[in-house]
C-alpha cells in the first residue's frame, strides 16, 4: 500500500474526498493554464471527455516531473452539454449564462483522474454522471446564485451537489464523488493494487 500521494490540484473538495477515504496526500498545484489547453484541443475538435482526460494527465505529469519517484494524482472535471464543453465560470454573469444553458436539460459531468510517476502516466480513469436539471425561471436561478459564495462558484462549477446545488436537479444518475470531481472508488482500487 502506498504511503502518500501528491494531489496536483488546489481543489479543497478533492483533498477532502481523499482525506475522507483515508488516502494520505499533500497538495502541489500544477498551475497548468487550462484555458490554453482547452482552446488548442477544441481547435482539434476534441470531445469534452478527451479534454478532461488530457488536462488530468497534463496536471499529474507536470508535477510528477519535479517530484521524482512519487505518485501524483491529477484530476479534471468538465460539463458536456450535447458535445459542447462547459467550463467553470469566471464571473457571476457567466455562471448565470451556464445555468440558463443547462436549465431543463440533461448533461454529463465528466471527471477524469490520472496517476503519474516521473513525468509519465501510470494509470487513468474517467467517469461520467448524467444530471437532468429542473426548469427554473430566471428569478429562481438568480436567487440560487445569490446563495452561493464567490469561492464556491468559481471553484466548483455552477452547482455544488453537496450543498444548495442538489435542489437544481430532477434526476442525478451517477457517483456523487465523480460529480464532486474525484471518482475515488477506482483510485482506491488502483492504489491497493500497488
Amino acid at each position: 500500500m502506498l504511503d502518500k500521494i501528491i494531489l496536483a490540484s488546489k481543489s479543497k473538495v478533492r483533498k477532502e474526498i481523499l482525506d475522507k477515504n483515508n488516502i494520505k496526500s499533500y497538495v502541489v498545484p500544477s498551475n497548468v493554464d487550462e484555458d490554453i489547453v482547452k482552446i488548442s484541443l477544441l481547435k482539434e475538435k476534441a470531445s469534452p471527455e478527451i479534454i478532461s482526460k488530457n488536462l488530468a494527465e497534463l496536471k499529474a505529469n507536470k508535477v510528477s516531473l519535479k517530484k521524482t519517484n512519487e505518485i501524483v494524482l491529477g484530476a479534471d472535471s468538465v460539463i458536456d452539454l450535447n458535445g459542447e464543453l462547459i467550463s467553470k465560470p469566471e464571473t457571476r454573469e457567466e455562471a448565470m449564462t451556464i445555468l440558463k444553458k443547462l436549465n431543463g436539460k440533461s448533461h454529463f459531468l465528466i471527471s477524469s483522474v490520472c496517476l503519474s510517476k516521473n513525468g509519465s502516466m501510470i494509470w487513468n480513469y474517467t467517469d461520467k454522471a448524467k444530471l437532468t436539471m429542473k426548469n427554473f425561471s430566471n428569478e429562481e436561478l438568480t436567487s440560487y446564485l445569490s446563495k452561493i459564495s464567490d469561492e464556491a462558484l468559481y471553484a466548483y462549477n455552477v452547482y455544488q451537489i453537496e450543498g444548495e446545488g442538489k435542489n437544481l436537479f430532477a434526476n442525478i444518475n451517477g457517483d456523487e464523488d465523480t460529480i464532486m470531481g474525484l471518482p475515488v472508488k477506482k483510485i482506491k482500487e488502483y492504489i491497493r493494487s500497488l
